[in-house]
């Protein structure tokens, strides 16, 4: 069902004169905390998916100028039809970017995410959007033919291994109408989903137009996504990063495990091929860059302070030596 507007300031928790990086910064923390894969409490999708919402505006200066004119109707100003961004054009986003045509419904054993794009569009909205106004993931155009273009958040599990999505579309009437959306293993941001004549009808024919759905990754606290390739830092102990070890790190689909050389210094990084976002379409698949970080016990016991002070005896490493 349509949830309530909330300011995106409010939201993020922080205030309105907070900088880019303090907006940054509470963005993350709340990724963190709320992300679906790390948080199974009743309520967290959706707080995640209204923080992200939150973040995508006020992260850009031009929306946040926007925002803090116009508050909840800061998106009426912004041009669908004919412009340079349009679902027509396909110049933002688009552009050198892969369509995946899909036609009618696909399996019926998806998973049910009709209250999903209620809340993410917003209820209410203006006749002719299908998704019921333009909320915060991006909003959607509409064009004479009949064609419709949205973005469509996917989690990076899913863009690495497929899955399929239910979207509730609701008509100009106030019919609704379901749609199966199967999201092709080793999709990435900005790709293009075409659904085949699931648009808005364009006349007495019954005949409707298109839907294209852009893709738009959802964070993930483990990963910064570039392309197909992922960066994940790897937290290890001075011992290991001095003699060397082998330490789990994340993956997409459970975890790996990495070498770390004798002597590695902290902020060194290894890559382990292939173990990013899958390939499509003869694309090669990703690479898993893993960043190691060095870190100290806060507290030591008696026994680990006393074996640290007979290494700094001992030792005639100076790391501060040009």
């Amino acid at each position: 069902m349509p949830v309530k507007f909330r300011d995106y300031y409010q939201t993020l928790s922080v205030p309105r004169t907070a900088s880019a990086e303090e907006i940054q910064r509470a963005h993350r923390k709340l990724a963190r905390e709320l992300h679906p894969d790390m948080n199974k409490e009743p309520g967290a999708a959706v707080l995640f998916q209204q923080a992200q919402e939150a973040y995508e505006v006020l992260k850009d200066p031009k929306k946040r100028a926007r925002y803090d004119q116009l508050g909840e109707n800061w998106k009426q100003g912004e041009e669908f039809n004919g412009g340079p961004d349009s679902a027509g054009s396909g110049r933002k986003g688009g552009r050198g970017r892969r369509a995946a045509r899909q036609g009618g419904s696909g399996p019926s054993t998806s998973e049910d995410f009709s209250d999903f794009f209620e809340s993410t569009f917003g209820g209410g909205g203006p006749r002719g959007n299908p998704f019921g106004g333009a909320g915060g993931m991006g909003g959607m155009g509409t064009e004479p033919s009949g064609d419709h273009e949205a973005e469509l958040a996917v989690s990076l599990a899913d863009a690495a291994k497929g899955a399929t999505h239910r979207l509730t579309v609701r008509e100009g009437d106030g019919a609704q109408r379901t749609i199966d959306v199967r999201i092709p293993a080793g999709i990435v941001d900005g790709d293009i989903i075409r659904l085949s004549g699931q648009g808005q009808s364009t006349g007495r024919s019954g005949s409707r137009g298109d839907l294209r759905l852009r893709i738009k990754l959802a964070p993930d606290p483990r990963f910064v996504v570039t392309g197909r390739d992922l960066a994940t830092q790897v937290p290890i102990t001075p011992w290991e990063a001095a003699l060397g070890a082998k330490v789990p790190v994340p993956t997409v689909d459970g975890q790996a495990t990495i070498t770390v050389p004798p002597g590695s210094s902290s902020g060194a990084k290894l890559r382990l091929r292939g173990q990013g976002i899958p390939g499509r379409g003869g694309d090669s698949p990703g690479d898993l860059l893993v960043e190691l970080r060095i870190v100290v016990p806060k507290e030591l016991s008696e026994a680990e302070r006393e074996a640290y002070r007979k290494l700094a005896e001992m030792s005639n490493f100076e790391p501060r030596r040009t």
